[in-house]
C-alpha cells in the first residue's frame, strides 16, 4: 500500500521560508514522477512543481518560478519543497502526489499525501 506523508507546513510572515516534506513508502518510485500541488479556499487545486524520482527534470508553475524548489532524496524515499520569498497568496493545502508522468495534469497522479497547510501572513 502506497503512503505519502506531508509534513513542514506552518504559519511564517511574508518573504519568509518553509520547507515541506513528502514521506513516501509502499513501492518504488523509479521511472515514476513526485509532484506538490495546493489548494486555497474556495480554489480549485493547483499544480505547484513535480520532478520525475530518477531525476534531471522538474516542472514548476509559473506563479512560483524562482520561489519554490522541488527535490528528491532518494536514499530517504523523500521528496521536498523549498519554499522561499513566500507571500500571501501561496496560503493553501500543499499536497504531495505520485503519478506516471511529470505533467501539471492531477489526474496523471495516482498517489496522494493528505496535505499540510501553509499559512503566510502579511
Amino acid at each position: 500500500q502506497v503512503q505519502l506523508v506531508e509534513s513542514g507546513g506552518g504559519l511564517v510572515q511574508a518573504g519568509g521560508s518553509l520547507r515541506l516534506s513528502c514521506a513516501t513508502s509502499g513501492r518504488t518510485f523509479a521511472g515514476s514522477a513526485m509532484g506538490w500541488f495546493r489548494q486555497a479556499p474556495g480554489k480549485e487545486r493547483e499544480f505547484v512543481a513535480a520532478i520525475r524520482w530518477s531525476g534531471g527534470y522538474t516542472l514548476y508553475a509559473a506563479s512560483i518560478r524562482g520561489r519554490f524548489t522541488i527535490s528528491r532524496e532518494i536514499a530517504r524515499n523523500t521528496l521536498y519543497l523549498q519554499m522561499n520569498s513566500l507571500k500571501p497568496e501561496d496560503t493553501a493545502v500543499y499536497y504531495c502526489a505520485a503519478g506516471t508522468s511529470v505533467v501539471v495534469t492531477s489526474s496523471y497522479y495516482n498517489y496522494w499525501g493528505q496535505g499540510t497547510q501553509v499559512t503566510v501572513s502579511s
